[in-house]
C-alpha cells in the first residue's frame, strides 16, 4: 500500500492502516532509537511512544511526498530519543575548554562495516554519542545541536571531537581496521 493511502486511513481512524505504517516503519526506527539508546527495551518503549505521537500527530500532518513524510516521522522518534536522555539526565558533556580539536583519519571509518560502527557508536557515552548520531549521521549542524540539546555550540562541537577520538581509540584498541586494510 501506497505511504500516501496509509496516512490517510490512518487520519479516518484504520487500526489496520496504523498497523501497516508501524510494521512498515517499526525495524528502521527501532534501529534510529538503538542509536540513542542504550537497551533494547528503553528503545521499544520510546519506539511505541513515538508511534503514538505519530499516529496523534497524522491529523495535523500535510502529506507533502514520501521521504518528507518518512523525515517527520524519523524526527519524532528522534526527539522522543532525546526526551528519554533529557529525563534521565543522561548527558554528562564535557566543558568546551576540556576537548581540543581532534583531527582523525575519517577514511578509517569509512572503511569499517556498518555492523561494526553501529556497536562502536553503542558503547559512547551518552553525550558523545548523542552528539555524533545529531551531527553525522541525521545531518544536523552544530547551531541545530546547540538548540535541541540545550548547549553551546562549541560544546557540541566538542562533543562531536571526543566522540571521533572515543571512534578511532575503539577502532585502533580492538583492532577492528586491521583487517580490512586489503579491501
Amino acid at each position: 500500500m501506497e505511504l500516501l493511502q496509509l496516512i490517510r486511513e490512518c487520519k479516518q481512524g484504520s487500526i489496520t492502516a496504523q498497523k501497516y505504517l508501524y510494521d512498515r516503519f517499526a525495524v528502521q526506527f527501532f534501529l534510529v532509537c538503538r542509536r540513542y539508546l542504550k537497551t533494547d527495551a528503553e528503545a521499544e518503549e520510546i519506539l511505541q511512544n513515538g508511534f503514538l505521537k505519530i499516529f496523534n500527530g497524522l491529523q495535523h500532518f500535510s502529506y507533502a511526498s514520501d521521504a518528507a513524510s518518512v523525515a517527520w516521522m524519523k524526527k519524532i522518534i528522534i526527539n522522543e530519543c532525546l526526551q528519554e536522555l533529557r529525563k534521565k539526565n543522561s548527558f554528562f558533556l564535557v566543558a568546551e575548554d576540556d576537548a581540543a580539536e581532534i583531527n582523525t583519519a575519517d577514511d578509517i571509518l569509512g572503511k569499517l562495516s556498518a555492523d561494526d560502527i553501529y556497536k562502536l557508536i553503542t558503547q559512547m557515552p551518552v553525550g558523545y554519542r548523542t552528539v555524533f548520531n545529531l551531527y553525522v549521521i541525521e545531518g544536523y549542524n552544530h547551531m541545530e545541536i546547540a538548540t535541541i540539546l540545550n548547549i553551546s555550540e562549541g560544546t557540541s562541537k566538542s562533543q562531536l571531537n571526543k566522540a571521533r577520538k572515543t571512534l578511532q581509540q575503539s577502532v585502533t584498541q580492538n583492532n577492528l581496521y586491521a583487517g580490512r586494510k586489503a579491501k
